[in-house]
């Protein structure tokens, strides 16, 4: 069992680099996370572990202490409804927005491996040919460099790949590689990846039309959500639209956003535009 000293420590260094929030009753998700990152390192245990991180604590293994705790649970299409609402509501209306500079630009703000990032470019690239003149940019950004790299990569195993992608899409934008399925380039032009955590000052990341934030927010207390909310509202164009997890209600979010409902999925639109 991991002893109550070192779940404080490395709860709390965990709190000071990523933002999220382990409270009591999450030492069992701890514990098995470390003891995963033991074996990598080659350590006996979490005290040896704990130790090193205590005295010897270089930027390397305090990343690593990180990337083990970052949660990359993901899958192409998750939940639908929000994907389905950018297909037939969203995507034509920031068009006509954004009609005269003839540029869209979508931020998946907790991209994982990217399978959210991709499924954007799919529903762009399967259903509006028109974009193709357009300046389009997707961009993915995560805390995990190992998230990323792999995102980078495009490069999914059979059983991710039977996660919410239809088989007519994976015929048409991946190529079988082995045992591996890899995104295409005309898929991979549309999306840009970056490592990129929360909680840093958003500069050089530009604004966007639409941000998908989602399932992240959960891990962090009330005042970092409500920081990272106000920060994502900021990078928002008016008339862009923020979808959050659904589970995740936001709490004090600026009055310049509105709730809006399109069947199942619930979003929120800045005014303007």
């Amino acid at each position: 069992m991991i002893k109550p000293d070192q779940f404080k420590f490395f709860s709390q260094l965990v709190k000071d680099s990523s933002g999220i929030a382990l409270t009591k009753g999450k030492e069992y998700l701890l514990e098995s996370r470390l003891n995963e990152l033991c074996k990598v390192l080659g350590l006996r245990d979490i005290d040896a572990l704990y130790q090193q991180a205590k005295f010897k604590l270089t930027p390397r293994l305090k990343e690593q202490i990180v990337e083990a705790m970052t949660t990359n649970e993901t899958y192409f299409f998750r939940d639908q409804h929000p994907f389905d609402a950018l297909k037939n509501h969203i995507i034509k209306e920031l068009m006509a927005q954004n009609q005269a500079k003839k540029e869209l630009r979508f931020w998946s703000a907790a991209a994982s491996t990217g399978q959210e990032a991709y499924s954007i470019a799919m529903i762009i690239a399967e259903h509006f040919p028109q974009l193709a003149n357009w300046r389009v940019e997707i961009l993915g950004t995560d805390i995990s460099q190992q998230a990323i790299a792999k995102a980078k990569d495009g490069r999914y195993t059979q059983v991710e790949v039977n996660r919410g992608l239809p088989i007519t899409l994976l015929i048409k934008y991946f190529k079988q590689q082995g045992a591996f399925w890899m995104v295409q380039d005309k898929l991979k032009k549309l999306v840009k990846f970056k490592t990129f955590n929360l909680l840093s000052p958003f500069v050089g990341l530009g604004t966007f039309d639409c941000i998908f934030c989602r399932y992240v927010l959960i891990y962090f207390d009330q005042e970092t959500k409500k920081k990272i909310t106000d920060k994502l509202v900021k990078v928002l164009r008016p008339g862009g639209y923020l979808f959050l997890g659904a589970t995740e209600t936001p709490v004090g979010l600026d009055p310049s956003m509105k709730r809006v409902n399109f069947g199942k999925t619930v979003c929120w639109k800045k005014s303007g535009g």
